[in-house]
């Protein structure tokens, strides 16, 4: 029985480490059209993306030989966005305008790369890096006005801690750290909440969570449609700013509900 060809002829010694690999960050936008797309499947397209851009991607040196490539947080099924990432591990520096354009004429136009540069390879994974996020949930066909949503919300901060079933799982949220703050706009019949939240080690807090929770405070009937688009993403830096995906940052306070 022959041996299985080795994927390269170097020694493991001499192969750069995964942070010394050109680390490229893409941002792109999930369209309201694949608010149902899982994902699984996300990762799995956008994959076949890059493999058809031709960027020089990295591949880890396990028996499964997968892309080196990472993602934000998942988004609650359901959800667009505006502000999804991912990094994707290079063995050749491409110019990153070239890179993003590549990736432009490799992806559908729902999934759109919207900007890419080079990020420190050192950095942690992406997925806990991005620790803040801002959402906008539109309230469709509900007889609960913003007075008394507002409300509700207050007291579900006030409580801390917020309990939800998902399937049969019990589950906690520790509201203290993952809601910085919310906003209701809007009137009866089309209500709007804007969330900013945190995710860390205590877990994150996925917005229809939050609604549902406050509307069943209130003893309200579900509404017609909630459509939930995460519209920011950052990482919060230990002196409160909020560092871009892509590097640029700005100062931040903590925002009351209201």
């Amino acid at each position: 029985m022959s041996a299985r060809p080795q994927p390269t002829a170097a020694r493991p010694q001499d192969l750069p480490t995964k942070a010394e690999l050109a680390r490229l960050r893409v941002t792109f936008a999930k369209d309201e059209r694949l608010a149902y797309l899982g994902h699984l499947d996300l990762i799995s397209t956008i994959e076949r993306c890059v493999r058809r851009s031709r960027l020089p991607f990295s591949v880890g040196n396990g028996f499964a030989r997968r892309m080196r490539i990472q993602f934000t947080q998942a988004l609650p099924v359901g959800a667009s966005s505006a502000c999804e990432c991912y990094d994707v591990r290079l063995n050749e520096r491409v110019d990153a305008a070239e890179a993003l354009a590549r990736l432009r004429a490799a992806t559908p136009a729902p999934l759109a790369p919207t900007g890419a540069a080079y990020v420190d390879g050192r950095l942690p994974a992406l997925e806990a890096w991005l620790d803040r996020s801002a959402w906008e949930v539109d309230v469709l066909g509900t007889d609960v006005g913003p007075e008394a949503l507002s409300a509700a919300l207050a007291e579900l901060a006030d409580a801390g801690t917020l309990a939800y079933r998902r399937g049969e799982k019990l589950k906690r949220v520790d509201l203290a750290q993952t809601l910085v703050s919310a906003r209701v706009t809007g009137g009866r019949g089309a209500l709007g909440m804007r969330l900013e939240t945190r995710a860390g080690a205590t877990g994150s807090l996925r917005p229809r969570v939050l609604l549902d929770a406050a509307l069943e405070r209130l003893g309200a009937a579900a509404p017609e449609a909630v459509r939930v688009r995460r519209s920011g993403q950052w990482h919060e830096a230990e002196d409160g700013r909020l560092v871009e995906p892509l590097g640029t940052a700005r100062a931040t306070g903590r925002a009351p509900l209201s």
